[in-house]
């Protein structure tokens, strides 16, 4: 595996990790700001903190520091009731395509959905298949808007519990399936990513790791699982201090030859605490097994 002891050149920072300082929202410009000032060289910015200051005033910022994107969160929310349901979730996932676009991010991420209403309280039925034959239509739809704009699309199986509310496909297994049917090819063009936060329970994890392979490994994404958990959504950990074997999964992620960044989401503990930004990340990579457990 490759050594990030001294070298922090492949970190990637989640941005809505940091959205939180001292209890007020922080921009995505001051986050990007504080992101170069510690020579943090890559960002995976969130929809709705580009859109609140504006897409072209962060692809200026991005352009003008040299930042990279790991990825861009997030495309997805398929599923819907009516045929307008449907046709309005297409139209902003194309628009999702379009946002990756412009600010150059290696690929867009599909949070996929769950059951229709679910997320605000009041799910609209509990077909779950219906849910998931919606997400492969959506999926099939968007790639090839996808393709013609050369945005890689990376599905990310969620953990279970978010199954209802969130995303219907849970397993890497789901994910890849999807692949297999939409681009029989590997071209590269529809993939996974990987958050261990949300796989690492999977007994068939190694496996599907292989089975994906380096062309549909698109984006790789840590943080640990605390015990007990108190928040389905927030209540993540740095790495090490909860019960995933980090080190082993990068390591059978590296082995099918995965060398981009690694993307953090570390909201238990960094939520409220950009100024010690550099000071949190860079030194837990050093203690937390010479930096071989830290993603982007």
């Amino acid at each position: 595996m490759r050594d990030f002891s001294k070298n922090h050149d492949w970190l990637s920072i989640n941005t809505a990790t940091v959205r939180k300082s001292l209890g007020q929202d922080l921009p995505l410009t001051d986050i990007i700001e504080a992101c170069v000032q510690r020579d943090i060289k890559a960002i995976s910015p969130w929809r709705d903190q580009v859109a609140a200051v504006g897409l072209a005033a962060v692809s200026k910022l991005v352009k003008t520091h040299g930042l990279k994107l790991s990825g861009y969160c997030r495309g997805g929310m398929f599923p819907a009731t009516t045929p307008a349901g449907i046709q309005a979730a297409d139209a902003d996932n194309r628009q999702a395509v379009d946002e990756a676009c412009e600010l150059n991010a290696a690929c867009l991420v599909l949070v996929v959905g769950g059951l229709p209403g679910a997320l605000a309280g009041q799910a609209a039925h509990k077909n779950l298949a219906q849910s998931r034959d919606q997400v492969f239509e959506g999926i099939e739809k968007l790639l090839s808007y996808a393709k013609s704009c050369n945005m890689p699309l990376a599905i990310e199986p969620l953990h279970p519990m978010y199954a209802a509310d969130r995303a219907c496909i849970n397993t890497l297994e789901q994910a890849l399936d999807i692949c297999d049917q939409l681009d029989p090819g590997q071209t590269g063009a529809l993939g996974v990513a990987v958050d261990v936060y949300h796989v690492w329970w999977d007994p068939k994890l190694q496996q599907q790791i292989e089975r994906a392979g380096h062309q549909r490994l698109l984006a790789f994404h840590v943080c640990d699982w605390l015990t007990p958990t108190r928040d389905l959504l927030n209540d993540r950990g740095m790495m090490g201090d909860g019960v995933i074997d980090i080190p082993k999964i990068r390591g059978w992620v590296e082995a099918q030859g995965f060398q981009g960044f690694r993307g953090r989401s570390l909201i238990h503990k960094m939520k409220a605490r950009l100024p010690r930004l550099r000071h949190d990340l860079l030194d837990a990579i050093h203690q937390r097994d010479g930096g071989s457990c830290f993603v982007a």
